[in-house]
């Protein structure tokens, strides 16, 4: 959907500086894989493991006005106009670790007559790797996993899709799967093949 690197690095500096704390190190390869594929409230224990400055880390993002990091996220090419294609014939939805933020970023880029179904990691109880955000959308649509195809970019994803049997296209990512695209549009033709197996 987005390239929204940029804009995760500018939330989670925000928060550092409202704690006190030095800026995130781009090069540090594990904080940047934790702060974009996990939930806020896992990415906050992980910089804040003591519960006090935990609390204190969750105040500080609610204090956040997210509009204002929406500039820094950007629209993948050709993402609109394969849900163009997409939506007459197939049911969609989001399903991230995203929270609060999603529905104003949807709005934002004008995405969010596309979906049918928007899961956030507010909305469920555990969420990704855990399975449950993806069953809750296949509930929402009444269909059984094997009918669905979860995209994702993450290990985070993978675990999630492989945990509710549902089949994963690896998104520019090299991970196990039953596909990788690398562009939006070779979903369609993904689609056209018989239905494919979970891994």
């Amino acid at each position: 959907m987005f390239d929204s690197f940029e804009a995760n690095l500018a939330f989670y500096d925000r928060i550092m500086a409202l704690m006190g704390r030095p800026t995130l190190d781009r090069r540090d390869g594990e904080q940047m894989r934790i702060l974009h594929t996990y939930a806020n409230r896992e990415v906050l224990h992980y910089f804040f493991p003591d519960e006090a400055l935990f609390d204190e880390a969750v105040r500080a993002a609610a204090a956040i006005d997210y509009r204002e990091l929406v500039p820094y996220m950007r629209m993948e090419e050709g993402f609109r106009e394969t849900l163009e294609l997409l939506t007459p014939g197939y049911g969609l939805a989001v399903c991230t670790n995203r929270s609060s933020s999603m529905d104003l970023v949807l709005e934002s880029f004008d995405l969010a007559r596309y979906f049918g179904c928007v899961m956030t990691a507010n909305k469920v109880a555990n969420p990704k790797p855990s399975p449950e955000p993806l069953l809750r959308v296949l509930d929402h649509y009444g269909i059984p996993p094997a009918e669905a195809l979860f995209v994702g970019d993450s290990d985070v994803d993978r675990q999630s899709a492989q945990a509710a049997g549902v089949p994963f296209v690896a998104y520019k990512a090299d991970l196990p799967s039953f596909a990788r695209i690398d562009r939006h549009g070779e979903i369609l033709d993904l689609l056209r093949l018989p239905t494919p197996q979970p891994i």
